[in-house]
């Protein structure tokens, strides 16, 4: 089964119906259906963090995106744990040359240990790491 990760752009993007991307995000989704998609605890801290700059009713939003997402048995979403940290900040070290945020090297971390190659996302960063950017 194809296995996709899923970065905070994109559900940045499904939250937002004035995002650029909004409808290609929800056109992603839906053509993902048969796959496994995979998050993490730290891209849902970067879009609760986002969202909660917009009011009452992005955060409301945010939450239900979170709890939906956990209920749903397609998504897998990696718990954040001191080694996944550690690994991400070793990788932030390393690219120090980059833009990277540490939630994208702690994605990346995720990306290399399940060999997922392909990244729900339209940040170039994952594209400069040699991940196929589906947005």
């Amino acid at each position: 089964m194809r296995r996709i990760y899923v970065d905070t752009s994109h559900f940045v993007a499904l939250l937002l119906p004035e995002d650029d991307l909004h409808d290609t995000a929800i056109g992603a989704i839906v053509s993902l259906r048969e796959s496994r998609l995979v998050t993490s605890d730290p891209v849902l801290a970067e879009v609760l963090a986002y969202m909660s700059k917009r009011g009452s009713s992005a955060r409301t939003g945010a939450v239900a995106l979170v709890d939906a997402l956990r209920a749903d048995s397609r998504f897998t979403i990696v718990r954040q744990t001191p080694r996944l940290f550690d690994d991400g900040l070793g990788l932030y070290r390393a690219r120090a040359d980059k833009g990277y945020s540490l939630t994208d090297c702690m994605s990346m971390v995720i990306c290399h240990r399940q060999h997922i190659r392909e990244v729900l996302t339209h940040d170039h960063h994952f594209g400069q790491e040699g991940f196929v950017a589906l947005l």
